[in-house]
């Protein structure tokens, strides 16, 4: 009843209907969504060569970075122009006494749009939710859906009061890949992501390691994954995932199964638990942490060890390509000492 008078009263006030509508979905929901949002600040975050260094391996940057030396070009320092770009955003209310918690999106469409029934348990966290367009599979994950993303972050956070304790990312399908990505190149930003039906292991060529420091980070990041029970493969790839996290130390990992669900974006309930999830983060073990670092430690060494002494006995193509090979495994963590060992 309250919606209907709302809408009449306004209808008699002569609002157009598009204005009406908007109105409506924000009674609905209880919050405010906002669209075609233009954002204007940038990021240290979201330049180009930050970009770089966080989300490639530390050879594949070097050889960006000498493809561009040698063709005459330089990396933009931004590689997006924000007065060009379209967001939307979502803001529970009420607002909280802390501050909001934010949600930046990666979708696998192309229009800024907030998933169906997500509204609810947004309000109920106080967690504002931002997403942008034209930032689907088809688009270039470097140079546009990562940098969006970043870019939503730091506008959000600027024109709200949000808790930098209560920053997450998510994705659905192809878009929750590149959440993954930008969980763990930037858990100084995100700490924790909903991974919702798109996974992929960590420490590949595909998903290469940050720097040693922020990998530290990372490892303390809370990572949820929701996927339907009908969407078999991804299930089998969320588990793969999950193994991987556990063969690199990061033990505060949930899953989530939806009954009945495919591959579809999460449904409300599953929502409310992935977000709850988030805001109850499991203690972490110190021990069993500096045992796994350890381990991977003397597995890093040994490796390195190997490359050295087939450089030193002569066999250069051998040693570069195992060299590559601890590149796209071990990342950041092989860094200063992989650079050395390349040749230049």
């Amino acid at each position: 009843m309250r919606v209907k008078k709302v809408l009449r009263a306004l209808a008699a006030s002569g609002i157009p209907c598009l204005v009406l509508f908007a109105v409506a979905q924000s009674v609905l929901d209880g919050g405010e969504a906002l669209r075609d949002v233009v954002f204007t600040d940038y990021s240290e975050r979201s330049s180009s060569a930050e970009l770089a260094r966080r989300m490639l391996s530390p050879l594949a940057a070097a050889q960006l970075e000498r493809q561009m030396t040698r063709s005459g070009k330089r990396m933009l320092e931004q590689p997006i122009r924000l007065s060009e770009e379209r967001f939307l955003t979502y803001v529970p209310s009420p607002s909280p006494a802390h501050g909001f918690g934010l949600l930046v999106f990666v979708p696998p469409w192309q229009d800024a749009r907030l998933p169906q029934g997500w509204a609810p348990a947004l309000d109920r966290y106080g967690v504002i939710f931002v997403s942008a367009a034209r930032s689907g599979n088809d688009e270039n994950v470097l140079d546009r859906r990562e940098p969006l993303a970043l870019l939503a972050a730091q506008n959000v956070a600027r024109r709200y009061p949000v808790d930098p304790e209560r920053v997450y990312i998510a994705g659905f399908s192809g878009g929750s890949r590149v959440a993954l990505r930008l969980a763990l190149g930037y858990p100084d930003l995100f700490r924790g992501a909903i991974l919702n039906a798109g996974s992929d292991p960590i420490g590949d060529s595909q998903v290469p390691l940050p720097p040693k420091d922020l990998f530290f980070q990372f490892q303390s990041t809370h990572i949820v994954y929701v996927t339907g029970e009908g969407d078999t493969s991804q299930l089998n790839s969320d588990l793969s995932s999950m193994h991987s996290m556990k063969k690199w130390c990061v033990f505060d990992v949930q899953g989530h199964v939806e009954p009945s669900g495919s591959h579809a974006a999460a449904g409300s309930t599953a929502l409310f638990w992935a977000l709850s999830a988030l805001l109850h983060p499991a203690r972490p073990d110190p021990k069993r942490l500096a045992a796994c670092r350890q381990a991977v430690e003397l597995e890093l060494n040994a490796r390195i060890q190997e490359v050295e002494s087939l450089i030193a006995t002569g066999h250069q193509d051998d040693a570069q390509g195992l060299l590559i090979k601890i590149d796209g495994q071990y990342g950041g963590l092989a860094a200063p000492r992989s650079l050395d060992l390349a040749p230049h």
